[in-house]
């Protein structure tokens, strides 16, 4: 399939080439460059260094709005090009996704404004082009299915495109967060000509495992956000002059937003819950009906897989950055990319920052700019000796380095969890494997009738802790295995992985879940960060019969200090145990679990959870 998308991608090339798709000089409008837009550079920026001097800075910003890129016979896409104010030739900053443009400039906390800032990257020498697909605001055509393939054939000829301008000096890299990051492999695997670099954020690689079906279970609950906020006909059609967005970048982009953010990331779940009850357009009403109802497997599912199987075709230089703080969504894509794509490994980078939860993304700029001028310009500025891997490390608030993720030279740790007696006390974990028992807790569906003080006679939750006695450093992976057993066909298992601090304050590490009659590994697909559960082929679970559940946990790096606790907790609702958009989390609750049910865990070698111990390391600084 690869194969055929980019012969033809090379065949609508040429052809585009020989046709009247002529380069020519845009005019900027006097109104949209009325106001000076202002940047932001909010969220983390660096990765644990200071880079040398930039090639070039100080170029300003000018807008040329709603420049029409030819893809095919009579359909164009509708994209804001940035540019410096200098005349000159510049690399060009590509963003392509399927949102509207229209706020992408403003400042907008909205969760699809993951572009960057056009005038950070216009100052430093930087053509800045953000891209609408088809059928979205002023670009022309139907939109399909999301991620297909006429997309990607589209971004290549937008890549090709733009290295023609005369404001391009044919050098073309790619950058974004979430859906702007994970268009980018799915391109890169066609190898356009002018392609030379990408930096992807949060993304991920199989949209099956990863999103639509993440654990065994369907997403409504995210499905519903993102379509009510960003797929209804109000945002379809929305149209924002230019001059109203500078306007906006000067207020949302002005040091107020230390005042008014925080407020905001407060509200963040109620107004999520708003933004569900926002009626889509009928197409995404009939695609959340597709996936909800039908897409249980790949098979069925509307969407197509992802680039993870032709992720070794990839050669081009990358960064990919992750953030711990997703779950349900972005949780495991960079770390797949990073082991299997087909760059060479001095020429591909993984960045695992800390948990943060900003709006409008304007995260991991400057980072990507000191790639850039590395790549394009190879400026000396210290990019090329960052170890390949950089990762934030909770506990001690640095960054540290490694070769290789997993740390190639740390070790596996495991605590075998133990009963301490009755289902509601706290209960052990130990570096041995204990005698048998068993504990139990209640699985109850999201939203199901419980008498008051159920909770009194039947615990939702299993919780487990050890006190650290000495310091400890321990990354990822982080793998759960548990002997189960319910008295239901099925399940949901939910775990969580915390930090318990000296003063008794919680920080959260790790999330997982798995539905237990999903329990098969899929080996083809699990990465060495990631164990893949079959989805495609569940097996029921006999009422009673003991089964071994074995899935993988986000990972986030943690020094423990001694006199600290790890603590672990198992249940089986994400509503539970998740955290929110105030403390740095995007967790989306999930529709689990199917029936109210005694699930059961029972003690032994089979039961416990795995992290990776790491010798400690130099810190690469303190933030």
């Amino acid at each position: 399939m690869a194969s055929d998308v980019h012969q033809h991608l090379q065949n609508s090339i040429e052809h585009m080439r020989g046709s009247d798709h002529e380069p020519f000089t845009p005019k900027a409008k006097f109104w949209d460059n009325l106001i000076p837009l202002k940047g932001g550079l909010d969220g983390p920026q660096l990765a644990g260094w200071t880079p040398g001097p930039p090639v070039r800075k100080g170029l300003g910003c000018r807008l040329y709005s709603d420049q029409m890129i030819p893809v095919d016979d009579g359909v164009s896409l509708a994209a804001d090009v940035y540019t410096p104010t200098t005349a000159g030739r510049y690399p060009a900053i590509l963003a392509y996704s399927a949102y509207a443009k229209e706020l992408q400039s403003s400042g907008a906390p909205t969760g699809t404004n993951e572009t960057g800032s056009p005038p950070v990257f216009t100052d430093r020498g930087y053509a800045h082009v953000v891209i609408a697909r088809r059928g979205m605001g002023r670009s022309q055509g139907e939109s399909g299915v999301f991620f297909n393939d006429t997309d990607v054939e589209d971004h290549a000829k937008a890549i090709a495109w733009i290295a023609q301008q005369p404001w391009c000096d044919g050098n073309v890299v790619l950058f974004g967060t979430s859906y702007y990051g994970m268009t980018q492999p799915q391109v890169a695997i066609q190898a356009p000509d002018a392609l030379k670099g990408f930096f992807a954020i949060e993304m991920c690689t199989d949209y099956f495992r990863h999103i639509m079906m993440f654990g065994g279970g369907p997403q409504p609950d995210f499905l519903a956000l993102w379509m009510g906020a960003n797929f209804t006909p109000f945002q379809t059609k929305l149209r924002v002059p230019p001059l109203i967005r500078a306007l906006l970048s000067h207020i949302l982009n002005s040091p107020l937003k230390r005042w008014w953010w925080p407020l905001v990331k407060k509200r963040m779940d109620r107004i999520m819950k708003g933004f569900q009850k926002n009626t889509p357009t009928k197409p995404m009403r009939e695609l959340f009906a597709a996936i909800v109802l039908d897409g249980k497997t790949r098979a069925t599912d509307p969407l197509p897989s992802g680039p993870w199987e032709a992720l070794d075709k990839i050669t081009v230089p990358f960064v990919v950055a992750q953030n711990p703080g997703h779950f349900n969504l972005h949780q495991f894509g960079a770390y797949d990319l990073f082991e299997n794509a087909g760059t060479p490994a001095d020429r591909k980078w993984l960045i695992i920052g800390p948990a943060n939860y900003e709006l409008p993304c304007y995260h991991w700029q400057s980072e990507a700019l000191a790639f850039f001028d590395h790549i394009l310009f190879g400026a000396e500025n210290g990019y090329q000796q960052q170890q390949p891997v950089r990762y934030w490390t909770e506990g001690a608030h640095d960054y540290r380095s490694a070769n290789d993720f997993p740390i190639s030279e740390s070790v596996p740790a495991r605590f075998y969890l133990e009963s301490a007696g009755a289902d509601e006390v706290m209960h052990r974990l130990t570096t041995n494997a204990g005698e048998a028992g068993s504990n139990r807790w209640a699985a109850v569906p999201l939203g199901g009738i419980v008498t008051p003080g159920f909770d009194e006679v039947a615990n939702q939750i299993l919780s487990f802790e050890t006190a650290i006695e000495t310091d400890v450093e321990f990354s990822g992976p982080v793998t759960a295995s548990l002997s189960f057993s319910s008295n239901e066909i099925d399940s949901q298992v939910v775990a969580r992985l915390g930090r318990v601090d000296r003063e008794g304050a919680y920080h959260l590490l790790s999330l997982g879940t798995i539905r237990a009659a999903c329990r098969k590994i899929d080996i083809k697909r699990s990465t060495r960060t990631e164990i893949a559960i079959d989805i495609d082929t569940p097996e029921p679970l006999t009422p009673g019969v003991v089964v071994t559940l074995k899935f993988s946990l986000t990972p986030q790096p943690v020094e423990l200090k001694s006199g600290e606790r790890l603590r672990l907790d198992i249940g089986s609702r994400t509503d539970l145990l998740r955290s929110n958009q105030s403390h740095d989390h995007a967790h989306f609750d999930m529709q689990v679990p199917p029936y109210y049910s005694r699930n059961t865990i029972h003690y032994g070698a089979e039961t416990y959870v795995e992290l990776r111990e790491v010798c400690l390391s130099t810190p690469l600084g303190r933030f």
